[in-house]
């Protein structure tokens, strides 16, 4: 195992040709990584180079497929069991984006399902994702639920980085984490692991 240092931009340009030499049909791109780790901003830098590479691109979160507060608060606003097992909509995640997503899916994509802060649906339309087009898919505890994904990619923080970076108004999550890294491993099954202890000096962990 080598740990690569490479700069953001770098990153996003090798990421980018990589999605985009994988295949010319469909393909559903996920960025795990807990909150602190910010894997929304790896998938937005990602949505115009692609473009640029010839591919349309439709950015999805997680964040819009959890499901209502009744059932993700079941056990309470802050257990991490909870966190960990009941809050994401997985199979409204499967059945409206990745399904539908895949080389042989219907193409009809809907973006996001569920309005956490409102507690409603989204009311999102359906997209008509063309034959070439790209999913970038964002989020936290994803790996290891047999979701269906052409290309995984986990930014990986340490134990005590991510308690550093964690705010602590969300540190009730933290052993849903510990449990994500003993349970999932998902160092070890993601397609593309990127150490990213400082969020300046990324390391590609090449297998």
């Amino acid at each position: 195992m080598k740990v690569r240092p490479v700069s953001f931009p770098v990153l996003v340009d090798q990421l980018a040709d990589r999605i985009a030499d994988l295949s010319p049909s469909r393909l559903r791109v996920l960025v795990d990584a807990a909150p602190a780790a910010r894997p929304a901003d790896l998938a937005d830098a990602l949505v115009d180079p692609l473009r640029l590479r010839g591919r349309s691109v439709l950015r999805v979160s997680a964040q819009d497929f959890l499901r209502p507060a009744s059932l993700r608060f079941e056990r309470g606003r802050t257990d991490p069991d909870s966190y960990f097992d009941d809050w994401l909509d997985i199979n409204g995640l499967a059945r409206e984006v990745l399904d539908p997503a895949a080389p042989d899916g219907s193409g009809s994509v809907l973006p996001s399902l569920w309005n956490a802060e409102t507690d409603r649906a989204s009311r999102a339309s359906y997209v008509d994702f063309p034959s070439s087009g790209i999913v970038l898919l964002d989020g936290a505890l994803l790996l290891g639920r047999w979701l269906p994904f052409d290309l995984t990619v986990h930014l990986d923080l340490s134990p005590a980085a991510l308690r550093r970076r964690t705010p602590a108004e969300d540190r009730w999550t933290l052993p849903a984490f510990d449990r994500y890294r003993a349970e999932v491993e998902p160092g070890t099954v993601a397609d593309v692991v990127v150490k990213v202890d400082d969020p300046n000096h990324p390391a590609v962990i090449d297998r």
